[in-house]
């Protein structure tokens, strides 16, 4: 009997002592993939540290790559199945129907092929405006990702002090833009600033020079799939000519050295009066010298005013989920925490981008500055933009061709070797 009753209270004291001990929760590893913006990465990373602080259960472990980069990274890791949320730019580059045997865009093979979550019924997709939501992140009518925001890349930041200490106004036609480049060269201030070392950013700050020649962004693309447009008319020549004037004239020499990250640091010095590039640069120029005065305006490429009036851009980041994920809950309240109206807010007041949630304003400069112009927001050229398969090289619309950042020095050369190496990509698939 004593034995029974020591056995019974050894059982017991057992039983309270394993009730006394809390359980160690497991620790999550939330892997997560972004694209090279620095005012975002400095964002996220304090995002990151707040998140961790309050779900001290998930370690958050954030992957930074290239923009140019980040399709092919994500596909080799959603394939490998070791990353869970995924920074996906707007859905954009959708086949058209006269569009021939071209391949989808990544999002799309993505979405077909299983690998993304499919988002639709998290209520956190409600606090997007559903033209957003709808425009780009939307498949077969469902949801597969949250864009955070619009950017535009066809404007020209401009320095406020240099065009009144040197009485230039501020350009409204392209003629105006020459000239004003003419005087600030003349004063030995070099008129742009751009990051030519990359190599983009000189073909992308011209895509403002595009979209005021052909404003109807949707329509180039399918006149140069059917042969009403092409890049060698006379049309096209006028932007070719332009094109060379700006890389060749208007860039500063030695912008060839520039890195993108370094521009806008460049053009914040006061060194140079403008600076062609997206909005997405405004919190670094703001970061280098806060007390700088800049402006932002449509790239006036036409000489016709009202075809200067629009800002053409893209829906840019976006939040995906890998649908095979084994850390689905840590991943979507990752995406939760970060559609809250405050921390969006927050995000959009550090990169600049124009809002895609309707409760959030951009409170910056750059929010005064595209204020104006945002009825008139355009999505641009690239994102409509499908190549036929078998197109050449230089099968596209940059003015980085031209000398000193390519090799071309004659407008007409360069617009026929365009035209012939598009041309190359429509006849081998009969269009």
């Amino acid at each position: 009997m004593m034995r029974r009753i020591v056995l019974l209270s050894l059982i017991g004291m057992l039983l309270l002592s394993s009730a006394l001990i809390q359980p160690v929760a497991a620790q999550t590893t939330l892997r997560v993939l972004v694209h090279q913006n620095p005012p975002m990465v400095e964002f996220m990373e304090a995002f990151n540290q707040q998140f961790q602080e309050q779900h001290p259960d998930i370690v958050v472990d954030m992957s930074v790559v290239n923009a140019n980069d980040l399709s092919t990274v994500t596909q080799t890791r959603l394939s490998a199945n070791d990353i869970d949320v995924i920074d996906m730019f707007g859905f954009a580059n959708a086949v058209q129907p006269y569009m021939v045997d071209v391949d989808p865009p990544n999002w799309q093979q993505l979405a077909d092929a299983g690998l993304l979550m499919d988002l639709t019924d998290q209520p956190f997709v409600a606090n997007y405006d559903a033209a957003t939501i709808a425009d780009a992140g939307t498949y077969n009518d469902r949801v597969y990702a949250i864009n955070l925001g619009r950017v535009s890349y066809s404007g020209i930041y401009y320095n406020r002090d240099l065009f009144a200490a040197n009485n230039v106004t501020v350009p409204t036609t392209w003629s105006e833009l020459v000239q004003a480049c003419e005087t600030f060269n003349a004063a030995g201030i070099p008129c742009m600033t751009a990051g030519g070392r990359d190599g983009w950013p000189i073909f992308v700050g011209a895509y403002g020079l595009i979209g005021a020649l052909y404003p109807d962004q949707a329509a180039l693309v399918e006149g140069l799939w059917t042969g009403t447009i092409t890049w060698n008319d006379e049309a096209a020549l006028v932007m070719w000519s332009r094109m060379q004037i700006y890389a060749r004239d208007m860039i500063e020499p030695g912008a060839s050295g520039i890195a993108a990250d370094a521009a806008p640091g460049r053009f914040a010095s006061g060194a140079v009066a403008m600076f062609p590039g997206g909005t997405w640069y405004a919190p670094a120029i703001e970061a280098a010298e806060p007390e700088f005065e800049w402006g932002y305006i449509p790239f006036p490429g036409s000489e016709n005013v009202e075809d200067n009036q629009y800002l053409f851009g893209k829906y840019d980041q976006g939040w995906a989920v890998a649908a095979n994920t084994p850390n689905a809950e840590a991943a979507l309240l990752y995406l939760e925490v970060f559609s809250d109206p405050e921390n969006y807010q927050a995000f959009v007041n550090a990169v600049g981008f124009i809002p895609t949630q309707p409760t959030a304003q951009l409170n910056t400069q750059l929010g005064e500055e595209v204020a104006p112009y945002l009825a008139n927001f355009r999505v641009g050229y690239e994102q409509y933009w499908v190549a036929p398969r078998g197109v050449g090289q230089y099968a596209n619309p940059w003015a980085s061709y031209f000398q000193p950042f390519g090799t071309f020095d004659d407008p007409q050369a360069l617009a026929d070797t365009v035209q012939a190496d598009l041309q190359s990509g429509l006849d081998a698939v009969g269009s």
